[in-house]
């Protein structure tokens, strides 16, 4: 393939390469060609152009392929153009030759069409240029025309479009003769043919104008028979150009119009057209006028869809300004088409004709217009049904009903109105809160117009109005309860119209179903109102026969809508609905037997209709309230649903004495039945089984149904993938809703309200926008087929054999038709059964099952109709998959291969092929890895069989299905595969749409199969992958859009895994104009594969999007150029017939993308969208912030160093922008932002006010955004939100004046004022836990404030008071008062307190009852909590635990601050709440309700309280959820920590140990799963407050025995765990469970403290330095650590000391490294200070552990002295640490215990060495140590050391005369050492004191300088000079008898001495003079950081 790319064609490597590989290297070779002509330099090209010019040209007659073809004309075409154009008309003139040829053999056509291809390339590139000759031309091709065959038409029809459009007006000589030459094309057999026509007429009308003015009823007429059996592509076509044409009609294009006087048509006269086509079809003017009168004979259903796309193209052309002003003639003119008695002859016909008007509305009205438009035409649409429902009324009202065409007309408008009803409801909701000028101002009456519909005589108008209703309510939920009252007031007073039953249940029905949609709900006691409803109407049903039908139907529906309101709802009424669905059948078999007997049709009619009703509310209860479902309630709900089935075979009786019918009612109690068995558990009625599946059988069998009626669920059992062969594709495309009209089975796409008014409650299924049921004859048979498909698995062997062969024999019986019909019915019905066993894992049963289901499955392999082959192919995979035995795939396998190799027919190898690949599919490469060689040779084979592109389709799908499954095992096969698909894609016509299709498919397969390989550069890899490039480059240039699509995944795929060689510059680009396809599936390709790019490469495929945008500038005809969120007239484009032109504009693809969301209403395409978003924001905003805030605006308002601060005022405007919009999801995420807005930017500081944070200049805003919030009428969730926000505002610290403060604080007072009065914003709007949750949202916000307020005045307690300097009070005062004084927020919440401290202890209350477990519901109070209602405990249950943590904190900090010393008088309790929750408080206070309030004595209270808080958190931390937010958590431990803080609860904790222990162990549980380290420190915070109270506990029980028992022989340091055994009890002792747990958090963070885990062979040795954080915890764990002996007796300690002791040695060994600024780490200070607290335990030494103690302390400093032996290996010890330590034992130990000769030798060498060490910091410390050791009280010990170390001291320090210390360290190790001398000197007695001084005296004067190097001396040289010198003039008064007697005996030392002195006051008395200069101190610059002695 390298060889392919060279300028010229490489001849010699061609000539090599086997005949076969040469057509790909010909094609590389021009996409090379393609791609380096535009780039190339001109000269070069122009040197080679003679020599390339004859490499193509000799190209077109070697019979190029199609893709090669068109590349070849495209760089012929290129080539001229951008070199010379001298040979370009012999080029011109050959291709004309060619096309002339009179060969007409198949061989001979490929360089024909090649020569075509090449002169519309000509033309479209060099246009005018080649001026002169192109009437030659187009009559060549006409000529030609008339003579071709299918593919020929096809090109030369491209070719003329090309030609007009390179020479736009200029070829109008022409345009008359393509006009006539085409149009009789339009109706040619082949589609590809069709829409070439279309395209090229397309081209046409751009610039002949006589299409639109003479021509235009003929192109009319022309489309329409088009129109008439199109496929899909095809009405794609037609209509735009129908569309486009008609468009152009009425408002021409300028030029054209300047140059030729033009009659323009009108907007009647068009329109009057298009309703031609949509009512008559292609049978138009060209018969008599008599003919068309006549109202027979149906429209052609293609037709219609047609002309329903044209009215699309036709309205987008015109774009959204033009419908916006002609809005309300065009609304009349579509409605009018649907009242129209030729479109509504049928009912099916009728609800087809009502889809059309509603996709034209939808389609136009939803994607052109902007908001304002939007609801103007929404009063246009009010006022139509206005309008109507007039006209009707006045009909109904007419007494003499004899008015035949007033009943017409009636019938007429129910059709009017479903369009109308459905649109408004539709808008509406796209409109959502925007909408609530239209429900509120009285001019437009919506309501009154929509609820006049309820009485409208027809019922399909009543449930278009109830459903429109439930739009409104959704879309405006403060609506809902409203509506609902309004309703059952209007049902209550017309009880005695049966419209107004009928319409107002079926609104009230709806309402209920759109209650899910609302997440606040509605009032409980709504439930109760509907139910005393519905029981009155059906108790009051038999009262009035004219009534009795509609108040039984509505009674059940209205039971049935209750249903959906869920178990929280029906648990209250279950047993009521229990009753009524058990009195509503006979109680028995006898019952049953007289009913038959009695009665008249009507009454049968009724009992049928209520019974259905029954069920269905039945069906409605098992789907919504499955929790409810007991083994007790499912028992009774059998009694009458067996009472149904055995009714079932006594209907038709029943029917034959009444009447025909009855039968519509008998066949909704069936389906009914059907529906709620197919929810029960099948072994529930097991019982019934025989009876039930006769029914089934029957049903879809067709045994008592005259009727041909098929099922519609077959396409979707079988496999989504095999929707090319079953073209189910269609179902995915913009046009889905109308497009199903024309889908095979019985009444596809037929689906109204009015076939099935329950759908009216129920939940709507995905991707549709209004329910549709399809009509009831269907729906019967659908319900059976699943029915049958649950039932089956469960039913014994004999009985499906009898099935299978009842099914053989129906099929048998069946004939023409009807037999396809049964057929089809029976295969979805098996196919439903086999899945059904997969899905139970059960098999299919013994030989003769299987035998029996394989004949009547391969019997249907070979049948004529594909869908059936389909299924069967399908059948027979689940077979093999349920069966699962090799030996039965293996025959099975067998019997397709002898079929395929001896059958010739179409049918059976394209069915026998399937069959190989759903064998494939199902069993997996494994099971059917011996068959894989044989399938594929024999489906390669099939591939070429050029004769029949059907016998391809199938066999490449089969092989993409077989490479798919095989996986690995394929790999093989890749090579022969590949080339074979390569070899289709270069031959195979691109009409053969299909084909292409799986060959994309295939290729896709094999990218997979190769996967990861392909980024290999090995010989074979690289031609898989450029062979695999190469088909996606011919795919992707297919005109077909699902072969685009296909090609778009495969580049995803190969993307996926070899990134390096995709090239992004040219996919990206392609994929931007994809997103304007007007196919559904590409935009979705599109979209899908954009979300990978963006992932990895975000900012390539945003930079490669733009450079589409700035080429797109340069071209004049780059489309439309538009900004997505302009509103008005393109803001969005519509979906069908986006320009392919280029859409990116300055916004970029995000604009794009954003755009889409506005109009796209595909699921998976705008989840993919938001992804995309997703990545490009997160991987670009920051470079690109401005850019992004920007176009975030621009969405709101339709509706580098680039810091956010730099945006903060865009990003608050955005906010304050959406927080106060009409919208409440877009007020959510408003404040949602400004929360996040708050947290983020609190603590930035305002540059240009040093002091004050960047926030503050918005606390206007901020207000302005929360007020509306709070008022009355607010949606509780919103108000909820902004009192998070409030408290997140106040506690962020940001307003420092107290009145701005108040601004916010004053909406949170109102709020509480509020919850104390005990009404909710929204009380009587919605469901009680919506007012739940708004109380305790402001409850949790106060919480929030009084943390931060308390945090604040303690962080204020701690900090040292300011004292501000009188003098500079006047400049300064400003500083004082920027900052909030300490208090302020505490004095904003104190006056709130009392209140507050009681709601929260109650909110605390009802959490802790709420999360008992389900036993002991019985324990929660009756009549619910404080804030919650026992209905709504669901929900409240959710609202309590978002806000219990915050509550709890503050419980626990007022409870503190109090220390517990506040009582809760009941009086003021009962004072502060509404009447309401009195009740709730006395049960809350365990009082009944009456008695007079026993008071408990403070204590008994605080206990609760206790109780309370210690079991919420232990309850909490136990197991939180992984999805609780860590802020609970901490919030949670944080309560704890402070509570542990007063007296009150640590004596609580600390008497009953077994508290401390079980609140150990769950935090050492909670330790396992919560990683955090915030989390951990919190921890260790409690146990240390636990820790410590135990101690204070014991300490106080030993000191009152000492007082006590002194007499007696009682120790009392006995006390404490382990007595006198010294055994600790897990579980009971608090020392081990706090021993676990700090062991574990040590572990966690020292893992090699664990010989189990430093023993594992996993464990690297390798130590890691401690983070921060880990150095905090592990410091605190040591402190904790060493406290626990003081909890033990010394028996006690003994057991624990040697692991305390080994872990704190470790600790200091681990973490006592050197560090660079001679830190001590944490955990180094924590472990010495724990040895000391160890050390000096009073409690151990006792006689009976003394020795054991002694042993103990050696060990420890043995231990410590071994680890401080240096070693090459390990991190620099820190020798200072280690000292210390040592130094603690010689301090703290008696010398009994240390005074040891091996432990004093080794102590003295660690000194030694220190001293010598050549770390002057290390000599500082080391003597500074040694003083203290030097000074010890002890003689004994001390002794040793002096003698031993003091020496080598003094020779140190005499040493530094010779060298002088160059810095501050090493002059302060100098200081230090001549520190311990002097003490040595005064510690020495008085007869040795003239040696010691001898030692001192000398070294000091040997540190002065003479005055000539004092000069010159450096810092730290002189100040060691003066230091000297003051030590000096110290010494000498101090010992005067011996610092002479040392003088004197030197005199060389006096003279030095006097020099310096004199030297000195010279100095200091001319520094006098001068000015006093500050003191030098001399003390160390450097302390330990923590003292120890």
């Amino acid at each position: 393939m390298e060889l392919a790319h060279s300028l010229l064609l490489n001849e010699e490597a061609l000539a090599q390469i086997t005949e076969a590989k040469r057509p790909v290297f010909i094609f590389e070779w021009l996409r090379f060609l393609d791609k380096v002509l535009v780039a190339a330099n001109k000269t070069d090209v122009k040197e080679k152009q003679k020599k390339l010019v004859e490499q193509l040209t000799g190209l077109i007659s070697s019979s190029p392929g199609p893709p090669t073809r068109k590349l070849l004309a495209k760089n012929l075409a290129a080539l001229y153009s951008i070199g010379d154009t001298f040979t370009v008309f012999q080029t011109l003139d050959k291709c004309n030759d060619i096309i002339k040829s009179k060969d007409d053999t198949a061989a001979y056509l490929p360089t024909k069409l090649a020569a075509v291809a090449c002169v519309g390339a000509f033309y479209e590139k060099m246009g005018r240029m080649l001026g002169s000759s192109f009437p030659e031309t187009v009559n060549n091709l006409l000529k030609s025309l008339k003579s071709a065959e299918s593919q020929g038409r096809s090109e030369i029809l491209m070719s003329l479009q090309k030609v007009l459009n390179g020479l736009g007006g200029a070829a109008a000589s022409c345009h008359r003769d393509i006009y006539k030459n085409a149009r009789s094309l339009l109706t040619d057999r082949s589609m590809a043919v069709r829409c070439a026509v279309a395209k090229c007429l397309l081209e046409l009308q751009n610039e002949a104008v006589f299409m639109w003015t003479a021509e235009l009823e003929n192109v009319a007429t022309l489309c329409f028979k088009a129109l008439e059996n199109s496929n899909y592509g095809v009405r794609v076509a037609v209509s735009k150009l129908l569309g486009t044409v008609m468009a152009t009609a009425l408002i021409p294009k300028q030029a054209t119009v300047m140059r030729q006087n033009v009659k323009r048509a009108t907007l009647e006269e068009v329109l009057e057209l298009m309703a031609t086509g949509f009512l008559r079809g292609g049978s138009g003017f060209l018969k008599s006028g008599g003919e068309m009168l006549k109202v027979g004979g149906s429209v052609n259903r293609e037709v219609r869809v047609g002309v329903t796309q044209a009215y699309v193209v036709f309205v987008t052309t015109l774009g959204g300004q033009w419908l916006e002003r002609n809005f309300a003639t065009f609304l009349s003119h579509v409605l009018d088409l649907v009242s129209h008695p030729r479109a509504t002859q049928t009912h099916v016909e009728a609800v087809y004709s009502r889809r059309c008007v509603s996709f034209i509305l939808r389609a136009t009205v939803g994607s052109l217009l902007g908001e304002k438009a939007q609801i103007a035409a929404a009063k246009d649409i009010c006022q139509a049904i206005g309008k109507q429902m007039k006209a009707v009324e006045a009909v109904v009202n007419d007494a003499n009903s004899e008015n035949k065409s007033g009943a017409a007309d009636v019938a007429a408008s129910q059709h009017v109105m479903v369009c109308a009803l459905q649109e408004l409801g539709s808008l509406v909701q796209s409109l959502n809160a925007t909408a609530s000028p239209l429900i509120q101002e009285p001019s437009i009456g919506l309501l009154e117009t929509v609820t006049s519909v309820l009485l409208h005589p027809s019922m399909a108008a009543r449930l278009a109005a109830a459903w429109c209703l439930r739009c409104v309510a959704v879309a405006l939920p403060f609506q809902l309860t409203p509506f609902l009252d309004r309703c059952a007031e209007r049902l209550n007073n017309l009880k005695s119209s049966p419209e107004a039953v009928s319409g107002y249940s079926f609104a009230m029905a709806a309402l209920l179903g759109g209650v899910h949609q609302c997440p606040l709900g509605i009032p409980h006691a709504k439930g109760k109102m509907v139910v005393s409803i519905a029981e009155d109407l059906l108790r009051t049903a038999a009262q009035n026969s004219r009534l009795s039908l509609q108040r039984t139907q509505a009674g059940w529906l209205l039971l049935g809508a209750l249903m959906t309101l869920g178990p929280s709802v029906v648990r209250y009424h279950l047993p009521k609905m229990l009753l009524l669905w058990r009195n509503v059948f006979p109680r028995s078999l006898k019952e049953l037997e007289a009913e038959k007997a009695r009665g008249d049709s009507f009454t049968w009619q009724v009992t049928l209709e209520g019974r259905a009703g029954a069920l269905c509310a039945m069906r409605s209860f098992v789907a919504h309230c499955p929790e409810l479902l007991t083994e007790d309630v499912i028992r009774k709900l059998m009694t009458p649903i067996e009472c149904a089935m055995t009714m079932m075979s006594h209907i038709p009786s029943v029917i034959k004495a009444h009447g025909a019918h009855l039968k519509a009612s008998a066949a909704m109690v069936r389906l009914r039945l059907y529906d709620i068995l197919a929810l029960l558990p099948p072994k529930t009625y097991e019982g019934s089984f025989n009876a039930l599946l006769r029914e089934l059988v029957a049903e879809f069998t067709l045994t008592d149904n005259s009727a041909n009626t098929t099922t519609s669920l077959l396409r979707s059992l079988c496999h989504y993938d095999d929707s090319v062969l079953l073209g189910s594709w269609l179902q995915e495309t913009d046009h889905k809703s109308i497009e199903d009209q024309l889908q095979p089975n019985s009444a596809s796409g037929s689906g109204a309200l009015e076939h099935d008014p329950s759908s009216i409650y129920l939940r709507i299924p995905a991707g549709e926008a209004v329910p549709g049921p399809l009509p009831l004859g269907v729906s019967v048979i659908d319900a059976s087929v699943a029915l049958f498909g649950v039932v089956f698995p469960h039913v014994s062997y004999k009985h499906r054999l009898q099935m299978l062969d009842h099914f053989a024999e129906c099929v048998k019986q069946a004939k023409g038709v009807r037999q396809q019909a049964v057929q089809l019915n029976i295969f979805t019905a098996v196919l439903s059964a086999l899945k059904g066993l997969a899905e139970n894992k059960s098999t299919l049963g013994p030989e003769e099952v299987r035998k029996s289901a394989l004949t009547l499955v391969m019997g249907a392999l070979d049948n004529p109709n594909p869908i059936l082959r389909c299924a069967a192919g399908e059948a027979l995979g689940r077979m093999a998959q349920v069966v699962g035995e090799a030996s039965f795939i293996a025959r099975m396998a067998q019997y397709s291969f002898d079929k395929l190799k001896s059958a010739r027919d179409v049918v059976s190898r394209t069915g026998h092929s399937l069959a190989l690949g759903c064998l494939h599919r199902y069993v997996g490469g494994i099971g059917s890895g011996q068959h894989l060689k044989t399938s594929v040779s024999i489906l390669l084979a099939l591939a070429q069989d050029g004769t029949s592109p059907e016998v391809q389709t199938w066999s490449l799908h089969s092989l993409a299905l077989i490479v798919d499954s095989s996986g690995p095992m394929y790999r093989g096969y890749v090579e022969p595969t590949l080339s074979l698909v390569l070899t289709l894609l270069l031959t195979v016509p691109p009409s053969h749409t299909e084909v292409h299709q799986c060959l994309g498919r295939c290729l896709g397969a094999i990218i997979t199969t190769v996967g990861p390989e392909l980024q290999g550069n090995g010989a074979t890899i690289s031609t898989i992958r450029s062979s695999c490039l190469v088909g996606c480059a011919i795919t992707q240039d297919h005109s077909d859009s699902l072969v685009q699509a296909a090609a778009i995944s495969c580049l995803q795929q190969l993307h996926m895994f070899a990134p390096r060689h995709v090239n992004l510059s040219s996919l990206v680009p392609s994929l931007c104009v994809h997103l304007c396809s007007s196919h559904l599936l590409l935009r979705r390709a599109a979209v899908a594969c954009l979300r990978q790019l963006a992932q990895r490469e975000a900012a390539e495929v945003c930079e490669y999007a733009m450079s589409l945008a700035k080429n797109a500038g340069d071209k004049e005809n780059s489309g439309i150029n538009m900004n997505p969120f302009a509103p008005g007239a393109g803001s969005r484009r519509d979906a069908h017939s986006r320009h392919q032109g280029v859409n990116i504009t300055e916004t970029g693809l995000e604009g794009v993308l954003f755009g889409m969301l506005d109009r796209e209403t595909d699921r998976k395409l705008c989840s993919d969208i938001h992804d995309t978003l997703g990545h490009m924001l997160s991987s670009l905003a920051v470079e690109n912030l401005s850019h992004w805030l920007m176009l975030c605006k621009d969405v709101l308002a339709a509706s580098s160093d680039d810091f956010l601060v730099l945006h903060l005022s865009d990003l608050i405007r955005m906010a304050f922008m959406a927080a106060t919009d009409h919208s409440n999801q877009l007020r959510m995420a408003g404040l949602q932002a400004l929360e996040d807005i708050i947290k983020k930017f609190a603590s930035v500081p305002e540059p240009e006010f040093p002091g004050h944070v960047i926030l503050e200049q918005y606390q206007a805003n901020v207000g302005a955004a929360l007020r509306p919030a709070f008022s009355q009428d607010t949606p509780s969730d919103i108000t909820a939100k902004a009192c998070q926000v409030c408290s997140t505002w106040i506690g962020s610290g940001v307003v420092s004046d107290l009145n701005d403060l108040r601004r916010v604080h004053n909406l949170l007072v109102s709020s509480l004022d509020k919850v104390q009065a005990g009404k909710g914003s929204s009380s009587q709007l919605y469901r009680e836990s919506a007012t739940t949750m708004e109380k305790l949202a402001v409850l949790k916000a106060w919480a929030e404030v009084y943390v931060v307020a308390m945090k604040i005045k303690k962080e204020a307690e701690t900090k040292p008071k300011r004292v501000l300097k009188s003098t500079e009070e006047d400049e300064d005062d400003f500083g004082s008062i920027d900052e909030l004084p300490p208090d302020s927020l505490i004095t904003l919440v104190q006056p709130e307190l009392p209140a507050l401290s009681r709601l929260w202890l109650a909110a605390l209350k009802d959490y802790a009852l709420l999360t008992l477990p389900a036993e002991f519901a019985t324990q929660l109070p009756p009549d619910g909590g404080a804030f919650y209602t026992p209905e709504t405990i669901d929900t409240a249950r959710l609202h309590y635990r978002n806000s219990w943590a915050p509550i709890l904190h503050a419980v626990a900090l007022w409870l503190n601050s109090t220390g517990f010393n506040a009582s809760e008088s009941t009086e003021e309790t009962a004072a502060a709440m509404p009447d309401s929750q009195k009740h709730a408080t006395s049960i809350i206070l365990n009082q009944t309700p009456g008695t007079p309030p026993t008071t408990k004595s403070l204590q008994e209270i605080n206990k609760d309280r206790m109780h309370l808080i210690l079991g919420v958190s232990i309850q909490f931390l136990c197991s939180p959820r992984p999805e609780e937010p860590v802020e609970h958590v901490t919030s949670c431990l944080q309560a704890l920590h402070t509570l542990l803080d007063s007296p009150c609860a640590r004596i609580h904790i600390a008497e009953d140990q077994l508290l401390g222990v079980e609140l150990l162990s769950v935090l050492h549980r909670l330790l396992l799963t919560w990683d955090p380290p915030s989390v951990q420190l919190l921890v260790t915070g409690v146990v240390q407050q636990i820790v410590r109270a135990a101690q204070d506990y014991l300490q106080e029980k030993r000191n009152t025995l000492n007082e006590d028992d002194i007499e007696e022989k009682e120790n009392p340091l006995a006390l404490g765990e382990g007595g006198e055994s010294g055994g600790l009890v897990p579980g009971k002792s608090l020392v081990f469970a706090a021993m676990e747990l700090l062991m574990f958090i040590l572990v966690r963070h020292m893992p090699h403290l664990s010989s189990k885990v430093s023993d594992s062979p996993s464990h690297i040795a390798a130590k890691s330095h401690l983070s921060e954080e880990s150095a905090r915890l592990v410091a605190a764990t040591v402190t904790i650590l060493s406290d626990l002996p003081s909890l033990c007796s010394p028996a006690g300690c003994m057991t624990i000391l040697p692991t305390i002791l080994f872990l704190i040695t470790r600790v200091l060994k681990e973490t006592a490294v050197k560090s660079a600024d001679n830190q001590v780490p944490p955990p180094v200070s924590a472990a010495l200070q724990g040895i000391k607290t160890i050390v000096t335990l009073p409690t151990v030494k006792t006689d009976e552990t003394q020795k054991q103690w002694t042993g103990l302390i050696r060990s420890t400093l043995a231990s410590i002295l071994e680890y401080s032996q240096p070693e090459a290996s390990k991190p620099i010890l820190d020798e200072v640490s280690i000292l210390t330590a040592i130094a603690l034992f010689l301090w703290s130990a008696s010398t009994e215990i240390i005074g040891v000769q091996s432990l004093q030798n080794g102590c003295m060498n660690r000194f030694k060495s220190a001293l010598n060490s050549c770390d002057p910091w290390v000599q500082a410390k080391c003597y500074q140590l040694l003083l203290s050791v030097f000074q010890h009280t002890n003689r004994a010990l001390s002794t040793p050391y002096i003698h031993s170390l003091a020496p080598i001291m003094v020779e140190k320090l005499k040493a530094v005369e010779r060298s002088r210390p160059n810095n501050n360290l090493e002059l302060l190790a100098v200081q230090e050492g001549i520190k311990v001398l002097e003490t040595l000197v005064a510690l020495g007695e008085e007869q040795n004191r003239v040696q010691l001084l001898a030692l001192l005296v000398p070294t000091l004067i040997s540190y002065l300088l003479n005055e000539n190097a004092f000069a010159s001396a450096s810092t730290a040289s002189k100040d060691l000079h003066e230091f000297a010198l003051q030590n000096l003039m110290h010494i000498g008064p101090l010992y005067p008898h011996a610092f002479k007697t040392v003088m004197g005996a030197a005199p060389e030392l006096k003279t030095r001495l006097e020099t310096a002195v004199r030297a000195s006051q010279a100095s200091k008395a001319k520094a006098a003079a001068r000015q006093p200069p500050p003191t030098v101190h001399s003390t160390p610059t450097i302390k330990l950081k923590t003292s120890f002695f």
